[in-house]
């Protein structure tokens, strides 16, 4: 017995009893849901960019690190799923951990997005020496700041800065970094100053 890649009810002939596609349009109908899910899933990603850049967290690289996992899984899980559905094979249940991945990215940045504009904590200014600077060109310039880090058990803080104050510091600056707590205390960098 096998289910229907549309709507996952068990079939027992070629054409499903509870939806009335045949096998064919059901893995067509499967193929379209898909596609528009993946297109939903890619905005989410792009979301969840602006809204980082937004209000950057102090841990942005590991939960850049962890989108990043989280993205490529998804993806690898969509190819998977669409090449088991042309060989007419079970994908129920990797469907359905598929569609389970898919508002993580809008999640996260709905998360992010919201630690930093709804904070209403004062924020607390930590001084940390510019030990170098970061430059990544693309599509999504990355520019941070690496400096001495004032908590606990860490030796750096990659700080992320936009193009103008990435060009006004150098190496061996003493900076004011303002930090936030975060509405869901995700630290969070509101502004870099000149000590």
């Amino acid at each position: 017995m096998t289910r229907c890649l549309n709507c996952g009810a068990e079939r027992l002939s070629d054409t499903c009893d509870a939806c009335g596609l045949s096998s064919s349009a059901a893995e067509f109908s499967l193929r379209r849901s898909l596609l528009n899910r993946t297109a939903l899933f890619l905005v989410g990603a792009i979301a969840f960019i602006v809204a980082s850049g937004r209000y950057p967290a102090l841990e942005l690289d590991g939960i850049v690190i962890f989108i990043g996992v989280v993205f490529f899984l998804t993806l690898g899980l969509a190819i998977i799923v669409e090449r088991r559905a042309l060989r007419h094979q079970e994908v129920e249940s990797l469907k359905r951990i598929y569609y389970g991945l898919l508002p993580l990215p809008w999640l996260l940045a709905a998360l992010l997005y919201g630690n930093g504009a709804l904070d209403r904590s004062p924020a607390h200014v930590e001084k940390a020496r510019v030990i170098s600077r970061f430059s990544m060109t693309g599509p999504v310039p990355s520019r941070r700041l690496i400096v001495n880090s004032w908590r606990a058990g860490h030796r750096f803080e990659r700080i992320p800065v936009d193009r103008s104050d990435f060009d006004r510091f150098t190496t061996g600056d003493i900076v004011d970094i303002q930090v936030k707590d975060g509405l869901v205390s995700i630290p969070w960098v509101a502004t870099v100053s000149r000590d």
